[in-house]
């Protein structure tokens, strides 16, 4: 961001924070009379500097999670309720059809000890469960990673790698391609069966699947959600009296 970008960034900076003032003031104003509604600041996107997040058209992101900064999210990929990617002191980089579930972290690391650069990149078809934290490492096409799981700084999971839910991966590990790890800290338990190898690709596919449902839900208006709701009191009414001729 350049001088001129800076000081454009700055006096709208400076607009909103004069509104939200103003709306203050006239609160107080209007005393026992007040009514105010409540503003989240939360914003699903949000640039750091010169850093903009960059989210692909057929991606969805949750209303409620968060992407800051240097952040790629590509093409039918999901960032789910919850999620924080949050990329200020180095990248992160999501692929195509990938799932972040709900509560997850994502974060990155300027450089490790020895000066190696680590950003955090998550390939295409991966799936990423529940609370799970992801910090300057790398996870490769259709791996996996568990519920509750930690990968700490310079962490490789090759492709068709797993790492077993609520598992931590020590620093620099790398989880070869077709086996699990588990446990903390996390070690070599098996390898993966084709089966699972399969369901691996599976569910991404499920996710991508279940992010459309998600996406059309959060995009209606606030009239259509409350037509919906007259069509569900009015059925559901029906339903009660279908009921109670049956008995």
């Amino acid at each position: 961001m350049g001088t001129l970008g800076r000081a454009i960034y700055t006096v709208g900076f400076w607009i909103r924070e004069t509104g939200q003032a103003i709306d203050r003031l006239g609160c107080r104003l209007q005393g026992n009379y007040l009514f105010q509604e409540q503003l989240s600041r939360h914003r699903t996107l949000m640039n750091l500097f010169d850093k903009v997040p960059s989210v692909h058209k057929d991606a969805f992101v949750a209303p409620s999670a968060s992407i800051i900064g240097d952040v790629q999210v590509g093409q039918g990929s999901s960032i789910w309720y919850g999620c924080v990617l949050q990329g200020d002191v180095n990248s992160i980089h999501v692929g195509s059809g990938t799932n972040i579930q709900d509560n997850s972290l994502v974060h990155v690391a300027k450089s490790n000890l020895s000066g190696k650069v680590l950003p955090t990149i998550i390939g295409d078809n991966v799936t990423i469960g529940h609370s799970a934290v992801l910090h300057g490492c790398t996870v490769e096409d259709e791996a996996f990673v568990g519920t509750g799981a930690v990968l700490l700084d310079g962490v490789i999971v090759e492709k068709h790698g797993m790492v077993a839910a609520g598992s931590l991966v020590r620093q620099n590990t790398r989880v070869p391609c077709g086996e699990v790890w588990g446990g903390n800290p996390a070690k070599f338990m098996r390898k993966l069966t084709e089966e699972e190898m399969a369901f691996i690709v599976q569910s991404a596919a499920n996710y991508a699947n279940l992010a459309q449902v998600h996406a059309a839900e959060n995009a209606k208006s606030l009239d259509e959600i409350e037509f919906e709701k007259v069509l569900h009191k009015k059925f559901a009414r029906r339903d009660e009296e279908y009921d109670s001729l049956q008995s």
